[in-house]
């Protein structure tokens, strides 16, 4: 990479024929992005003997305004201006034959306001392109102008806290197990017994719909029955998750439309109904003051893997952008993949006005929100009362943490299950504000509240030697080294 292509002079540039994209115009190592300008992070991955850079050129070509060869029509358009513009061309650290490629693209090359033209656009065709051996898109720069073309979260964090009620504190909540096979009338009888005992929420987990079992209709109103039971008994505002996920808009909508009816306050919907669905249920929980929880359902199939895919990071910029209020972000600690480090960087994305650089939590841009509403995130998957002081101290207050299993395993019941966690988050908190250390002595903050609360003892007698010690599989490529004053 120590010589720099030139591109050709204009009066080669359109003969008919193949041309190397690095010629074409698509790497241009002098270009300063505009501040308007969307600039997309790539790991870039080359068949073995394909120059690096023609590689990262023909990834900028490809996702803009490139195909395989010549085409005279080029000279009908402004083609300086909307080719995608590699201009930047790094080694991935400890990773032979890997390169990270900035590219920018002007911001006209977008619709206002679609998450689906900007996926199109970015990892549409260019992810099968054969030059490449692997590729993945790790970050976006998103300017402020294209920023406030979306409406961002239905509600937003403040405004749900207003609406609930509750401040201070981690919100809590629980998904029915098991996921599938209930009757309607059985699963009434948990989201009561859990919402009773302490919970905030509960959810329908991902791939409850409309089963044979428990019609949708039938599901939203036994859980709407637990929900006005438990605020009465506890005097609290509750809410059930209703997962109006659907093969059809017109079903989704009829769902939503119904749990509205029934007083519900918010409705869930998974990651896999697509982008246009997701910003269409948005901006319905929006005109009908409704939160708006997502399920990142099939995200892993292409966040997980370090090489070839999309990060996570990117799916949690667009779905602030599309306008979903909760999105399942990660629990560091907890059964599902997840370095803490990239952990806390999809967090700050989610709930920061400005996120600046950040390379050891996998921040390649500072990213600022325009004031768009902050985006809550949700702890879930194999978490339990003996790992609060641990989940507090990496994700403060603005998150929903969610125990399952930890609720509804518990050995005295659902809703013991769910005042142990009531209990140990209480008293995690307080131990907080008083100035106590919570994560070196948040075992024995835990073991005093349990002298007083039978619940909480039982819970970590039974899981506390579950953990989920495994080395994830996408952690960042920077480690953040401390300075020296």
């Amino acid at each position: 990479m120590n010589e720099i292509p030139k591109a050709a002079h204009a009066k080669d540039r359109y003969k008919s024929g193949v041309m190397e994209y690095k010629k074409m115009g698509y790497w241009e190592p002098d270009y300063e992005p505009k501040d308007t300008d969307i600039i997309a992070l790539f790991r870039v991955t080359p068949q073995d003997g394909v120059d690096p850079i023609e590689a990262a050129a023909a990834v900028a070509g490809e996702s803009s305004t490139a195909t395989w060869t010549v085409v005279w029509t080029d000279r009908l358009t402004a083609t300086e201006k909307y080719r995608g513009k590699c201009y930047r061309l790094d080694d991935v650290p400890n990773s032979p034959g890997v390169y990270f490629a900035y590219i920018a693209y002007d911001l006209d090359l977008f619709e206002p306001g679609s998450i689906a033209n900007i996926a199109a656009s970015i990892i549409g065709n260019v992810f099968g392109f054969k030059p490449l051996k692997a590729l993945r898109l790790e970050d976006l720069r998103l300017p402020v102008a294209y920023v406030k073309t979306f409406q961002g979260p239905a509600t937003g964090v403040v405004v749900e806290r207003e609406r609930l009620d509750k401040f201070g504190r981690p919100l809590l909540g629980a998904t029915v197990k098991p996921k599938l096979g209930l009757s309607g009338r059985n699963y009434g009888r948990v989201v009561y017994e859990a919402l009773k005992g302490g919970l905030d929420f509960t959810k329908d987990d991902e791939n409850i719909n409309s089963q044979p079992f428990m019609h949708w209709r039938e599901r939203f109103l036994y859980c709407m029955e637990a929900v006005n039971k438990a605020q009465a008994a506890t005097g609290e505002i509750k809410g059930s998750y209703l997962n109006v996920t659907a093969a059809t808009m017109e079903d989704m909508y009829e769902r939503a439309e119904f749990a509205k009816e029934l007083g519900s306050v918010i409705v869930m919907i998974d990651l896999v109904i697509g982008y246009t669905a997701i910003q269409s249920m948005a901006k319905w929980a929006r005109r009908n003051d409704m939160i708006l929880h997502l399920h990142r359902a099939g995200h892993s199939t292409y966040t997980r893997q370090k090489s070839h895919g999309v990060s996570f990071r990117v799916i949690a910029k667009w779905m602030r952008l599309a306008g979903v209020d909760h999105i399942h972000a990660g629990t560091a600690v907890g059964k599902l993949e997840g370095d803490p480090s990239a952990v806390r960087g999809y967090y700050d994305l989610c709930r920061e006005d400005f996120v600046p650089q950040n390379l050891g939590h996998g921040i390649f841009f500072d990213q600022h929100w325009a004031s768009l509403n902050k985006l809550m995130p949700v702890a879930s998957g194999g978490i339990h009362a003996g790992q609060m002081h641990q989940l507090i101290d990496l994700f403060g207050d603005d998150v929903v943490l969610q125990f399952g299993g930890g609720t509804i395993g518990h050995p005295a019941g659902i809703a013991q299950g769910a005042t142990a966690n009531r209990v140990a988050l209480e008293a995690m908190v307080l131990a907080r504000n008083e100035g106590r250390d919570i994560l070196s002595e948040g075992p024995d903050i835990l073991a005093d509240a349990a002298k007083f609360c039978p619940p909480l003892r039982q819970a970590l007698e039974l899981w506390k030697d579950v953990t989920f010690d495994y080395t994830p599989t996408d952690t960042p490529d920077f480690v953040a080294t401390p300075s020296v004053s």
